[in-house]
């Protein structure tokens, strides 16, 4: 639905972005009676939320609120009024009351049932285009947003025409996948009208490495292991027991992709970082080193090359071999004290040091934005700009994997649309 607009039409809301926060704000206000100008820049909206999850859309997770706010940060609290309107069970019900069935999977995470993030971004999108208080533009790319006395009064185009309007909420998403249209010009919007941004760097990515994989290792997975991020004093995150994977220059999969809210900052600020993995973190350091000493008294007469495969997939048996200095040949009888005591260290914990991570194209997330302390937490509603709701990635949250990143979408969303 396309809207024959002239410069004089006066709408309630202005909704800058048709990402699931914009999508969720168009939805509750117009559910209010609001007349809603959506303006999307991209030929369709939500191109980020049809990908989200590879295509299945990890909606919101099951966790209660006690459990869910130590996953998006040291800003967590500030989402405490917006969660209570709208958490995850309301958002559950808002899918389930317009037929997308759900289902909920390990972790706790919820997908659409029939695995389609299609269902999700049509059951938003059909509600906005069968209303006649909506209006839909896409391929339009608003410039600044005009104010008077500290109020909002107008968004300005590209193209120079003027949208005069009486609430304007930015929902522009992050610098993340720039392919779907986040390109960051939230930022530069919220910035002119003074605004702090915390400078964005991506999230949810890979890490980059000083060392070399070995191609053996490359795209092979590592289960039941636990990785640290340590700087020059101390581990600043240490991962829960889960996969992770080796790709060309790094470190890639799901507890890489959470260490990486942690590292991602340090890493383009140019501090040095390390990251450690534990391949046998059931087992204490002392643990570890009775049973190496249980299986070379068992394998005495084994060559260490062959016997390594008692302690490690044989993917990794080049990299322990290069970074063990261990005679390969050597018969498991011969293994001193030392050698062993170095075995149990480089299995409790393979150091890789780390140079960055992954650009935009493969972030999922943005870290950074606009400062929370400098929007209303129950409304979305701009404390330096009246009329202004900020909601989203644009924000200074973010969130792990789980589905907690797009629940802070949605609640935002609502919480500005109700406001609105």
């Amino acid at each position: 639905m396309e809207a024959n607009l002239h410069n004089n039409t006066v709408f309630d809301t202005v909704i800058v972005g048709g990402g699931a926060a914009g999508l969720m704000a168009a939805v509750t206000a117009a559910e209010r009676g609001r007349k809603i100008l959506l303006l999307e820049k991209m030929d369709q909206a939500g191109r980020k939320l049809r990908i989200t999850g590879k295509g299945r859309c990890n909606l919101t997770n099951t966790n209660p609120l006690r459990d869910t706010l130590p996953h998006i940060g040291p800003d967590s609290r500030w989402l405490r009024n917006a969660y209570g309107r709208f958490f995850n069970r309301e958002l559950m019900d808002f899918f389930e009351s317009r037929g997308v069935a759900l289902t909920v999977e390990r972790g706790n995470r919820v997908y659409p049932a029939s695995g389609k993030a299609l269902d999700i971004f049509l059951a938003l999108v059909n509600e906005l285009e069968s209303r006649d208080n909506v209006n839909i533009r896409k391929n339009t790319t608003v410039k600044q947003i005009e104010t008077y006395d500290g109020q909002a009064t107008a968004v300005i185009l590209q193209s120079g025409e003027r949208i005069a309007c009486r609430q304007i909420i930015l929902a522009t998403g992050g610098l993340s996948y720039p392919t779907t249209g986040s390109t960051g010009a939230g930022y530069r919007i919220a910035k002119e009208l003074g605004h702090t941004v915390v400078e964005p760097v991506p999230a949810l990515v890979a890490l980059k490495c000083q060392e070399s994989i070995p191609e053996e290792l490359m795209g092979f997975q590592l289960k039941n292991v636990q990785l640290s991020i340590l700087d020059t004093q101390r581990a600043i995150y240490i991962s829960p027991i889960g996969e992770m994977t080796f790709c060309n220059d790094g470190l890639a999969g799901p507890i890489v992709l959470s260490a990486s809210r942690v590292a991602s900052r340090p890493l383009h600020e140019g501090q040095p970082l390390t990251a450690r993995i534990d391949l046998k973190p059931a087992l204490t350091a002392d643990q570890l080193d009775k049973r190496l000493q249980a299986d070379l008294d068992a394998n005495g007469t084994r060559i260490f090359n062959d016997a390594l495969r008692l302690w490690m997939p044989a993917e990794l048996i080049p990299l322990a071999l290069k970074q063990l200095h261990i005679e390969y040949y050597k018969r498991l009888n011969q293994i001193n004290g030392d050698e062993r005591r170095r075995l149990g260290r480089w299995l409790k914990g393979v150091v890789f040091t780390l140079t960055g991570t992954h650009d935009w194209t493969e972030a999922v997330i943005t870290q950074g934005g606009v400062a929370v302390g400098e929007v209303n937490p129950k409304t979305m509603e701009s404390k330096l700009v009246h009329g202004l709701y900020i909601v989203g990635e644009l924000l200074d949250l973010d969130a792990d994997t789980g589905g907690y990143n797009l629940q802070i979408a949605f609640s935002t969303g609502y919480a500005a649309g109700m406001a609105v």
